[in-house]
């Protein structure tokens, strides 16, 4: 039989089985570096295999899962075709998620979509998603890459993935915990993270015609370099304040902004007064509200405003719990407090109060 010398009808449709097998062998390094001794056996299975025998061990384990993507994000990555940070942004996205349960992130899988497989292209990606494993202590145990020619354009891709954790049933964090009282501990932002792009593209790129390699005095640095910053992984860090520290409850801040995501691990009849003049937001969120003319309650409902995530813990804990996360590369404060409500059976609410100097 001789061989075959023209492409195949898969590949003059559009889809490149080759590329996926060269990615496949060019991300093999990066997965590597993620494995825990849980990990049996490594990439290229029709599923990922985790030894359940830790969970097992546990007096009452509960599984917690989360999934998300990076969102409009990965336009900016794609314009400036630096692929290999936006890992960190769907990492935040997953684990961070699922750390404020208490819950320890243990594999993550991923899935990429394109138009066109560049291997080079799709094992970057696959690589910021390695490091981000590395840095929440979790392994990258599957994933999948999948071609849609005519669906997406050659150079246009998505990212996606799923996260699984476990944490004992007694050490659940939530609002069951939260008591009059208790301090809340802003834990700074590296910037906009991976939510509200399309606003901020909108009013920057579209509307104020801005481009990427615009050089921005007050940020230092170009307007693409700042869009691009990687989403902080809190992970690990919050792991330790949990372990270390009488936590009762944690809020990631993504879409939706502080008030509306602290909002939800509020029990009924309380308020948590969050002080504005306890920070100052970084010069990207003032950018924004002034050139695009936003108003206050409009970015502060869609942007973190420089906070990435927020503890709520009893007052005599902060100092403590603000120098450990110190010492872990984590600048926090004390933000607000943890107050009573006349009605008991109103729901918790978030208060944003004073103003940003």
């Amino acid at each position: 039989m001789s061989e075959r010398t023209e492409p195949s009808a898969y590949a003059r449709a559009g889809v490149d089985i080759e590329a996926g097998d060269k990615a496949v062998q060019l991300m093999k390094q990066w997965v590597k570096r993620t494995e825990r001794s849980e990990v049996i056996g490594g990439i290229g299975g029709f599923a990922g295999l985790f030894d359940a025998g830790k969970i097992a061990r546990l007096h009452h384990p509960v599984l917690a899962t989360s999934t998300d993507g990076v969102g409009t994000k990965v336009a900016i990555a794609q314009a400036m075709d630096i692929h290999d940070t936006i890992g960190f942004d769907l990492m935040g996205m997953l684990v961070d998620d699922l750390v404020v349960t208490g819950a320890e992130p243990l594999w993550v899988t991923d899935y990429i979509a394109c138009g066109k497989v560049v291997p080079e292209r799709i094992a970057a990606i696959v690589k910021g998603i390695a490091d981000a494993c590395v840095v929440a202590g979790c392994a990258l145990l599957g994933g999948e890459v999948a071609e849609h020619p005519g669906l997406l354009g050659p150079d246009e891709y998505d990212v996606a993935g799923a996260t699984t954790g476990v944490v004992e049933r007694d050490a659940m964090l939530g609002p069951d915990r939260v008591r009059v009282g208790d301090v809340a501990i802003a834990m700074a932002s590296s910037g906009l993270h991976s939510n509200g792009y399309s606003l901020v593209r909108k009013v920057l790129l579209t509307d104020a015609g801005w481009t990427l390699d615009r050089e921005v005095p007050e940020l230092g640095r170009t307007l693409g370099e700042e869009l691009l910053e990687p989403t902080k992984v809190y992970a690990l860090d919050c792991l330790a304040l949990i372990e270390a520290s009488e936590i009762h409850a944690m809020s990631h801040v993504t879409g939706g902004g502080l008030a509306n995501n602290l909002a939800r691990v509020i029990p009924a009849g309380v308020t948590v007064r969050v002080d504005r003049a306890t920070w100052q937001p970084p010069e990207i969120f003032r950018l924004v509200q002034q050139v695009g003319g936003v108003s206050r309650p409009d970015i502060e409902a869609t942007l973190n405003q420089g906070v990435g995530m927020v503890a709520l813990l009893p007052a005599d804990r902060a100092d403590a719990a603000v120098d450990l996360l110190g010492r872990r590369g984590i600048r926090s404060w004390v933000c607000g407090e943890v107050t009573g409500g006349d009605d008991p059976d109103a729901p918790g609410r978030v208060e944003l109060v004073g103003s940003h100097a």
